[in-house]
């Protein structure tokens, strides 16, 4: 099973340069996680007939959203977080409500659940750092453990935040930036020390690969970049894991593709 997740940074842009088609005939994945996907179902013309669309988009228009597309029929679908989660925190910041802006979709398939999340940017200004750091990197990490509790976890997604320096071209240019402050960084620390595996760190420990180039500067053609999009798995799921791959060859977004192959 070969499951890819992509923030596509707007999926009518990417469905215009025939970005989404090329990735689904020449990869072939089962799953297909997308991120920032800044539309509704019905502004997107899409007609991909092996794919179930299933889509989480935010309220507000042309925003943040996720979108999967599989080949395989989940047992279950939710978007967002439990109830619980959502009535245990002051959600609301200047910003509004994250859980109005379509970031979580989880799919029950027979051997695992597959979150797709698109983990909130914590704004260049870190206006938005401590609604990271305070909310919902503790609510999203208790959301997966409880989930865990019944099945093992596959989450992927955009996590806006570069672990360790070797995650990005310029740590020692990007220590208090966002996506590499000391909170986003624990809050990834958090997530490995739960138990869950950074898959394409269980591969490559010491490889400098990238997920992410800025627009600036020709950041991508002289690959100055960050790894800050992940999949992570249950410790119960790594018989199962064949690779891990992160696509920098695939183009159309400022992010590129990653994925995993699971063999059951």
């Amino acid at each position: 099973m070969k499951i890819y997740s992509w923030n596509v940074n707007g999926l009518r842009s990417i469905l215009k340069k025939g970005a989404l088609e090329e990735i689904l005939n020449s990869e072939h994945p089962d799953i297909l996680c997308v991120q920032e996907t800044k539309a509704k179902q019905n502004q997107a013309e899409i007609d991909f007939p092996d794919y179930i669309e299933i889509w989480n988009s935010a309220d507000r228009p042309g925003y943040s959203g996720t979108a999967t597309f599989s080949k395989i029929q989940p047992l279950g679908v939710s978007n967002g977080l439990t109830e619980e989660l959502q009535s245990s925190y002051a959600w609301d910041d200047r910003y509004g409500n994250p859980l109005t802006e379509g970031r979580v979709q989880t799919l029950e398939f027979s051997n695992f659940y597959l979150i797709n999340v698109y983990t909130p940017n914590s704004k260049r200004d870190l206006s938005r750092l401590k609604l990271r750091e305070d909310i919902w990197d503790p609510a999203f990490l208790h959301y997966l453990k409880a989930l865990e509790t019944n099945k093992p976890i596959v989450v992927c997604g955009d996590f806006n935040a570069a672990h360790t320096p070797l995650d990005l071209a310029r740590p020692n240019d990007n220590e208090h930036n966002a996506g590499f402050t000391d909170e986003e960084r624990q809050g990834i620390k958090n997530l490995i020390s739960a138990g869950f595996v950074d898959t394409f760190r269980y591969f490559q420990p010491s490889t400098q690969r990238y997920t992410w180039w800025s627009h600036w500067s020709h950041c991508r053609e002289r690959n100055i970049g960050w790894r800050i999009d992940y999949f992570f798995v249950s410790p119960s799921l790594l018989p199962y894991l064949k690779s891990a791959e992160i696509h920098e060859h695939i183009m159309g977004s400022d992010h590129c593709p990653i994925s995993i192959e699971l063999e059951f």
